[in-house]
């Protein structure tokens, strides 16, 4: 057994090890967006803060983010919630219950090329509906890669994260004992749409809630598949951030700073509120 000493030092070291980095680069991107250091910053100055606060392009990129992720984690959840209901007996014992842990095999890189494939001009359903003649010309196909509502993106991310909700839901259908509440309901009477509403999605809704809302967050910040698939106008926030601080106009970093560090307070501030309205925000679901 670990002494009470050798716990706190443990405790110490990962706290350590976890903030450490984090606060270093907080504290590194508040001094470069003060120009307090940084290349061409002579002074200090809160212009940086002032173009990020009020100019359109960070709160415009946080827009479309927070629709990308909530578009894409409404679909998820609903396509989740089908299949793990409707295919319980198939996911606890058929080959359905192996196959959909395939998917969670491929980075985010290749996803977004597979998309690529699938949904741009000259991608698979376009040749498809073309030798099918429902289109005449590939060029009459509509734009979903590099397009204004990022349909690429949300195609990519609810390919991403609808197979770990799959088995998120299927597992706490059966560590929750939901067939049992779901046999209890109906000797009382109840008909299976009253059991889908007050039963069966209450119960795992509720003990999701904590993995929905971090995917939430996860989305909104994620990287390389909206690189790849979106456009300049409108960007996602870390698209945005990134292109300001690795930009050839160098007065363009301290922005790129100040957006993210912006950015996580903001994150920081929905965590909190979170937590303040539910004591369990931070217990970890049952997978």
């Amino acid at each position: 057994m670990p002494t009470p000493k050798l716990k706190n030092v443990s405790r110490f070291l990962f706290v350590a090890i976890v903030t450490v980095p984090v606060v270093s680069g907080m504290v590194y991107a508040a001094l470069y967006s003060l120009g307090i250091i940084g290349i061409l910053n002579t002074e200090i100055s809160s212009k940086a803060w002032q173009t990020v606060f009020f100019g359109k392009p960070f709160w415009s990129a946080i827009g479309f983010s927070l629709y990308i992720s909530v578009v894409s984690m409404a679909i998820s959840l609903a396509v989740a919630l089908l299949i793990s209901i409707k295919w319980q007996k198939n996911l606890r014992d058929g080959l359905l219950g192996t196959a959909i842990y395939f998917p969670l095999c491929f980075p985010g890189t290749v996803m977004a090329f597979f998309s690529f494939q699938m949904l741009s001009k000259s991608g698979f359903v376009s040749r498809l509906g073309f030798n099918m003649g429902w289109i005449e010309d590939l060029r009459v196909f509509p734009s979903w890669i590099h397009d204004a509502y990022g349909i690429g993106i949300i195609f990519t991310s609810v390919l991403l994260i609808t197979p770990f909700f799959i088995i998120l839901f299927s597992n706490l259908f059966k560590t929750e004992n939901i067939a049992s509440f779901q046999h209890l309901a109906k000797t009382f009477g109840a008909s299976n749409r009253q059991i889908l509403w007050k039963v069966t999605l209450p119960i795992l809704l509720k003990r999701a809630s904590v993995t929905i809302y971090l995917f939430t967050i996860f989305i909104m910040g994620s990287y390389e598949v909206p690189l790849l698939l979106g456009r300049q106008d409108p960007q996602m926030i870390s698209v945005a951030i990134i292109q300001k601080i690795q930009r050839f106009n160098l007065n363009d970093i301290p922005q790129g700073y100040a957006m993210s560090i912006l950015y996580v307070l903001l994150i920081l501030s929905v965590v909190i509120l979170l937590f303040f309205r539910n004591k369990n925000f931070f217990k970890t679901s049952a997978v």
